[in-house]
């Protein structure tokens, strides 16, 4: 019996990637609902859905997050699904659970699946015990120093300190020395707990110079189950990824099928559905060792949507409605090469300080080969409140040298004007040789471009700079708030320019 597609949905999220949902709901026949905070009132996700619903003052702790707030307006509206984006809610288990208790589609795994992959500590040991290589490290929760160092002695000197919940690097501290153990494990466990209410720490080897490299899968409710290859996502910063490209220059037909069977294992024993990514750590002998399970849509999806012509989002919505995959693994393929740069509203010549303000002018890139996942126009006011990504801007050729040129070309006609932006770090990335020659690892930001970063006082000064700035534009909003809401928006800037207090 063939099941239908969905009516309705819901986008909970902001900026280019609700836009993105919005336009492959769009293609599908279906109606669109999107929510927004009072600093989105004019954001491009809210002109584009067929219904916009206001919930909550720009702190996102008060409006995207807002779970009971969301389901509402799912229900007033009559919308099937939510589709959570990436970010914000994506990977909150609460969340999943408030869908389907209110027999609303969530487009995404279970949310038994969400927290059994949420928690590093449980997903090491259940691909462990599926045969999938892993880090050596303590493979249980950390309790005291004692227990630490008794790990250490086993697996030796660099380790890495790391959170059991959440990601984006919060929580995670590498030790060289035996005399940094004990406060980094302090510290790790303190970011942790106020970051992700979740004090739980671990510990892995720290592997020296590898690849971050990971596969794109999707499942449906059937069983049925494929990879889409690899993204190489090795070019970061603060363990946040800047630049994406696949195929990896390191990959080889022997190690792709040996990491997408991994990637195929991984899903199977943890009973995922829809679109996920297993992600590895590669070490310069080619040994690879899960990492992590995304349990969402990536940023960096495009990627390989452009090297398989296979649109990752739709196939998220057809699994969620109860169909199933539309494509088998003999009939993946990847053709050409693709790269992502992350546009920011950062300043990369200031530490990468975030940039926000109005955006006076926007000329995007175009021409063969080019694609931008956008949520800005020209006039937009790019608020303090949420993640500085505001645009990707992709290219496809048929070699990775063509597409490298593509990239250049088109990073040198993105103009953006009224704010600084990431672009002349990506012209400076993409130009260098050893990016060209695929000869770089995680480290290469550190190494290449260490001079970029500011000295602590500058940094400093900068960061206070950005903090009086950002509460001139929100003058207006933190007196209609009150004198509590104007301290916010203080100690949300400071966090933003990554102070912990002045």
């Amino acid at each position: 019996m063939k099941r239908e597609m969905f009516k309705k949905v819901l986008v909970a999220n902001r900026g280019e990637i609700a836009v993105r949902v919005l336009r492959a709901c769009r293609e599908l026949g279906i109606s669109t609902v999107t929510v927004y905070s009072e600093a989105d009132r004019n954001a491009l996700h809210t002109r584009y859905a067929d219904e916009a619903y206001e919930i909550g003052p720009p702190p996102a702790t008060e409006s995207y997050l807002r779970i009971e707030r969301i389901i509402e307006v799912a229900k007033r509206s009559g919308a099937q699904a939510i589709h959570p984006g990436y970010g914000f809610l994506a990977e909150n288990t609460h969340f999943a659970q408030a869908c389907e208790s209110e027999k609303i589609t969530f487009v995404g795994p279970s949310s038994k699946a969400i927290r059994l992959l949420g928690d590093k500590i449980e997903a090491r040991k259940t691909m462990e015990g599926a045969g999938i290589p892993v880090i050596p490290g303590s493979g249980k929760e950390l309790s005291t120093e004692e227990e630490a160092v008794e790990v250490v002695g086993k697996i030796g000197l660099p380790v890495l300190i790391k959170a059991a919940a959440g990601g984006g690097g919060k929580g995670m501290r590498i030790v060289r020395k035996r005399e940094e153990l004990a406060p980094a494990i302090r510290q790790a466990a303190s970011e942790a707990g106020s970051t992700f209410g979740n004090p739980t720490i671990y510990i892995e080897k720290y592997l020296e110079s590898p690849r971050h490299i990971e596969f794109q899968v999707l499942a449906d409710n059937y069983g049925n189950v494929v990879h889409l290859g690899e993204r190489e996502c090795s070019i970061q910063r603060r363990y946040q990824k800047l630049v994406e490209e696949s195929p990896s220059p390191i990959m080889t037909e022997e190690l792709r099928e040996e990491m997408g069977k991994a990637a195929l294992k991984a899903v199977k024993v943890s009973g995922y559905t829809n679109a996920g990514t297993v992600e590895f750590m590669v070490d310069p002998q080619k040994n690879f060792y899960f990492l992590e399970m995304n349990t969402r849509l990536q940023v960096e999806h495009p990627v390989t949507e452009l090297v398989t012509g296979i649109d990752i989002v739709k196939e998220q919505l057809k699994i969620s409605s109860g169909q199933p995959l539309s494509i088998h693994q003999e009939e993946v393929r990847l053709f050409g090469a693709a790269i992502e740069c992350r546009i920011a509203a950062e300043d990369p010549e200031n530490n990468f300080m975030p940039s926000m303000g109005k955006i006076t002018e926007l000329v995007e890139p175009g021409g063969p080969g080019v694609r931008v996942e956008s949520g800005i126009f020209a006039g937009f006011e790019v608020p303090i409140f949420y993640d500085p990504l505001i645009a990707k801007l992709l290219v496809w050729a048929p070699t990775r040298e063509e597409a490298i040129f593509r990239m250049r070309r088109a990073l040198s006609e993105y103009t953006i004007r009224g704010i600084k932006t990431s672009v002349p770090f990506h012209q400076e990335v993409l130009h260098n040789p050893h990016f060209v020659k695929g000869e770089y690892n995680t480290t290469f930001i550190e190494k290449m471009f260490g001079g970029m970063r500011l000295k602590r006082g500058d940094h400093r000064i900068a960061a206070v700079a950005a903090v009086i700035a950002s509460i001139q534009r929100e003058k207006a909003l933190a007196t209609s708030k009150g004198r509590k809401e104007a301290h916010s928006l203080w100690k949300l800037a400071a966090r933003q320019a990554g102070l912990r207090r002045f």
